[in-house]
């Protein structure tokens, strides 16, 4: 089974239960090996309140539009609307990586289109496995992180 990563994000209501509430449901679809901490973000490219974020690594035997359909469905449950516009989120589940697939589909981009340009995404991810690569650019995560040049906050959630 391929090793796939989630990332899970929510900046309305109460964000962390939110993002547990999400994370319990994932837990039903596939098996979590690893969850990062959560990380307060500054919102890029969405109206509203900062963010909690975290990343998951996961095995499914789900194929990767099959699994897109659930985290899909996931936010649907959860009282997210896609209504195109860049609003606050109960929930926002983004499929980041499928192994080492790369696709170029309408319907399914992969590695995540904006997974090397956000450090919100690559701060958890790294986090949780710290040899990870791009498998387009043909770089780990850790020295795309490095040279990133995001000016947006993430600061990690200690309880």
């Amino acid at each position: 089974m391929p090793l796939v990563y989630i990332g899970l994000g929510s900046n309305k209501g109460d964000k962390e239960k939110n993002i547990k509430k999400a994370l319990g449901y994932l837990k039903k679809k596939i098996k979590v090996h690893k969850v990062s901490s959560l990380y307060l973000t500054e919102p890029v490219g969405v109206e509203g309140g900062w963010f909690v974020n975290c990343a998951l690594e996961g095995e499914t035997e789900k194929k990767p539009k099959n699994l897109l359909q659930e985290l899909l469905q996931i936010e649907y449950r959860m009282g997210r609307r896609r209504t195109g516009t860049k609003g606050s989120r109960v929930i926002d589940l983004d499929l980041l990586l499928y192994g080492e697939m790369v696709s170029y589909e309408e319907d399914l981009i992969l590695p995540h289109p904006r997974l090397h340009k956000r450090k919100f995404v690559l701060i958890p991810l790294i986090e949780i496995n710290p040899h990870l690569y791009h498998p387009v650019l043909r770089k780990p995560l850790k020295a795309i992180l490095n040279t990133l040049e995001d000016p947006h906050q993430v600061k990690k959630i200690i309880h």
